[in-house]
């Protein structure tokens, strides 16, 4: 087989070969698209995350996540491929995947929460992008008018703009033509940390002292106070969410040198990277405000100067998100449209493409169905958005339903059927063991995130 797919590779330059225009990735836009995945809004809610947790508990949560996240990546890298993860016949999405080495009833499953997840990540795109509008905003409004000022304002409109946003950018065609998007999402991801990291370290020294506990900001009951922990549990469990679409990333490298290879290439230096900044911005930020840090770190700094640096960072932010919500969109998008064409192989609205041409612009195909279909999506996410505008318990909720499922428990069960691990091993034990523990993880967290959530609403 190896042997049969290298002769392919080389007398067919132009596609791979599994008869698909050549895939162009490499390892850097993989690392692109990882940091765009994963350095999103939940890097804005660790310090909240540190403060909870303390300053032992806080730190340690996130290297432990981190780690979930290294072997969970390096379990789906080579499943890729199947049998064999560098000849095999390729798996394009995590639910194949799911698909070729479990039963068609987990399948199903894997998608429901994969798509789900996917969602609510188009949801906290929405609320993040409209706090980060509002703080702009607020910020002008303290420098100009003073701190004593009534600087409220509202989210609908931002939200709307975000939307109206995503509409457009929805119509690049599929996950291969986001490199350029990704890569400057990326940017934007650093530039907005490095700024929360050196305001918060500026804060303090401003501060002369560095605040924070080792048990964290003080609850009014022990009860409350295991709420709030697991939330933030639940907060940090989102800021690592990339392997719902790791498959979805590792399509798009090139075949040589081997796809699994490069992909944990990547996600080692991405992890490595993000960990390290998540570090520097979780506990900066708690020895800056104490019990007093915001649900969304940027936010804190209001009142202080200068006001142009904060904007500048929120901006950011909000260019971060437009490419974080295609990310995140782009493999329903294709979930959808292929079901589509699936079950209407005849239907003209579905499968037939237009040609269309702007002025200045290289003309592009559009598709009726593809633009109905992603424009209720979008349009849907801002009304759930609208409707649960509450940053750090959303982040809660979604990070812990998708962290054990599509995190942990598929990761070990494909790895465990593609190796022929037999049960009670050393091995299937170190595995077995290591998904009861995440799921333990899991349920506390999504307890602490609903109970925020609903705690919120009622408010």
């Amino acid at each position: 087989m190896a042997i049969r797919r290298s002769l392919e590779l080389a007398n067919t330059q132009d596609h791979d070969d599994d008869g698909h225009p050549a895939r162009t990735g490499t390892l850097w836009s993989c690392i692109a698209h990882i940091i765009t995945a994963v350095i999103g809004s939940g890097v804005l809610s660790l310090a909240w995350s540190t403060a909870h947790l303390g300053w032992i508990g806080g730190p340690v949560a996130i290297l432990c996540f981190a780690i979930v996240t290294y072997v969970s990546s390096f379990l789906l890298a080579d499943c890729y491929r199947s049998p064999d993860p560098v000849t095999g016949d390729r798996n394009y999405s995590y639910m194949q995947a799911v698909r070729v080495f479990l039963k068609s009833e987990q399948e199903w499953f894997c998608g429901f929460l994969q798509n789900l997840s996917m969602y609510g990540f188009g949801v906290a795109y929405v609320i993040t992008t409209s706090t980060s509008m509002r703080a702009i905003q607020r910020t002008n409004c303290y420098h100009r008018e003073g701190r004593q000022a009534p600087c409220v304002y509202g989210s609908t409109v931002y939200m709307v703009v975000f939307g109206l946003i995503q509409v457009v950018m929805s119509q690049i065609p599929d996950f291969h033509n986001i490199h350029w998007l990704s890569a400057i999402a990326a940017i934007m991801s650093f530039a907005y940390s490095s700024i929360g990291l050196g305001l918060s370290l500026a804060q303090a020294i401003i501060n002369g002292r560095i605040k924070g506990s080792i048990t964290g900001v003080p609850a009014s009951s022990t009860a409350n106070k295991l709420w709030l922990i697991f939330q933030a549990l639940g907060d940090i469990a989102f800021s690592y969410p990339y392997s719902i679409i790791l498959l979805e990333i590792q399509d798009t490298l090139k075949s040589t040198p081997p796809e699994n290879k490069v992909m944990k290439k990547a996600s080692v230096l991405a992890i490595f990277i993000t960990t390290f900044f998540y570090l520097c911005c979780g506990c900066f930020g708690y020895a800056a405000f104490g019990s007093l840090t915001p649900g969304n770190i940027l936010t804190g700094f209001g009142f202080y100067e200068p006001y142009w640096l904060v904007d500048f960072a929120n901006i950011c932010i909000v260019v971060h998100l437009i490419g974080g919500y295609q990310i995140y969109s782009q493999p329903v998008f294709a979930s959808i449209e292929r079901w589509a064409v699936k079950k209407f192989p005849e239907s003209r609205f579905v499968n037939k493409f237009y040609s269309i041409k702007l002025p200045g612009l290289p003309s592009f195909q559009m598709n009726l169905f593809n633009l109905c279909c992603r424009t209720i999506y979008v349009a849907s996410t801002t009304g759930v958005a609208m409707i649960f505008p509450y940053f750090n318990q959303v982040l809660g909720v979604l990070g812990a339903l998708n962290f054990w499922p599509l995190a942990i428990y598929f990761p070990v069960e494909m790895y465990l059927v593609q190796n022929n691990i037999a049960p009670w091993t050393k091995k299937w034990i170190i595995l077995r063991t290591f998904s009861c523990i995440g799921l333990i993880i899991t349920l506390l967290c999504l307890i602490g995130s609903v109970q925020g959530l609903i705690s919120a609403k009622l408010r």
